[in-house]
């Protein structure tokens, strides 16, 4: 789980959840706690990244908020 930047979102954001899942049980020592919530913001950080880039091309195919025509793409 070290190399997050090749991640699709759903897998980022699945690793993500289990995260926060093992953070809110509390089971966990201060070291584990705090390698898990980096790397939680790391993948936090990847996700609005993907989603971010998603909306870009939403919008770049869009023209005040209507489906672009298929001939105004060429």
């Amino acid at each position: 789980m070290s190399d997050f930047e090749n991640l699709p979102f759903e897998e980022a954001l699945k690793q993500l959840e289990e995260i926060v899942t093992k953070l809110e049980v509390g089971e966990l020592n201060l070291e584990e706690s705090l390698t898990l919530f980096e790397q939680g913001q790391k993948l936090a950080q990847l996700c609005q990244t993907q989603l971010s880039d998603a909306s870009l091309r939403v919008e770049q195919l869009t023209t005040d908020g209507e489906i672009a025509d298929i001939s105004d793409l060429k």
